[in-house]
């Protein structure tokens, strides 16, 4: 493999077949749950961030609907199950600290389950606009930011 100028980018392109490498984009879900004029959180039990609150987040897989991943994690960080009720926003995140690219905000509401933190969350709980705890990564301080500021 070298790299070489394909498609206005330098890509590793193999000497032998011209066989062009293309590095895809790791895409992440988030959700944002209101609930009486609370907000839930996660705390992270793992790096990075590890201790810092975040929105009910995670990858999607390679063959997975963004929105059954959303529920997915949502479920497997909270115990929670939710149904979406919308696209909030897309962010662009290679630099923030965390290890995805894109993330879907969703808003959702809660449609059964029982709360629990579990997978890669040790605490989980509610938070009045008055009590955000300090967040991790760009789609949770900003989401967390409008809703404060009442903009959602």
């Amino acid at each position: 493999m070298e790299l070489r100028d394909r498609f206005g980018h330098q890509r590793p392109v193999c000497t032998v077949c011209g066989h062009v490498v293309f590095f895809d984009p790791k895409v992440a879900v988030a959700v944002l749950i209101i609930q009486d004029e609370r907000v839930l959180l996660v705390r992270r039990a793992n790096d990075p961030l590890k201790g810092y609150w975040a929105l009910p987040a995670g990858f999607i897989e390679w063959n997975e609907d963004p929105q059954e991943a959303a529920r997915r994690e949502c479920l497997e960080e909270t115990g929670l199950a939710v149904e979406i009720d919308r696209l909030l926003d897309i962010f662009h995140t290679p630099d923030d600290g965390g290890l995805a690219d894109l993330v879907i905000a969703y808003t959702a509401h809660i449609v059964g389950g029982s709360l629990l933190a579990a997978d890669d969350a040790d605490a989980v709980g509610w938070f009045s606009r008055a009590d955000l705890p300090p967040a991790a990564f760009l789609p949770s301080q900003r989401l967390l930011a409008r809703w404060a500021q009442g903009l959602l």
